[in-house]
């Protein structure tokens, strides 16, 4: 079971739900960013935490799209993914 969401797969994702292109190794040295810098709004967020819940199968706690920075969101998907484990 796919127990971790990297950097790699939250970048994918932003383009795929967002059009959002980031490098995955740009996205984890400014994971402390807020989201709008990256070019991404609440709306974008929330495909992706849908998405999210989609592949893997688990509720994402619903103030998961409210998360300002990819680090904030990664922290709370991480935590329900390895909680699942």
């Amino acid at each position: 079971m796919h127990t971790e969401l990297t950097y790699a797969e939250l970048a994918s994702l932003m383009e795929r739900r967002a059009g959002v292109i980031v490098g995955p190794a740009d996205l984890e040295l400014q994971s402390d960013t807020p989201f709008a810098d990256f070019g991404l709004d609440s709306l974008g967020l929330l495909g992706i935490v849908g998405a999210l819940e989609n592949e893997h199968g688990a509720t994402i706690p619903a103030d998961a799209d409210a998360c300002r920075t990819p680090r904030e969101l990664l922290d709370v998907v991480n935590d329900v993914l390895k909680a699942r484990a």
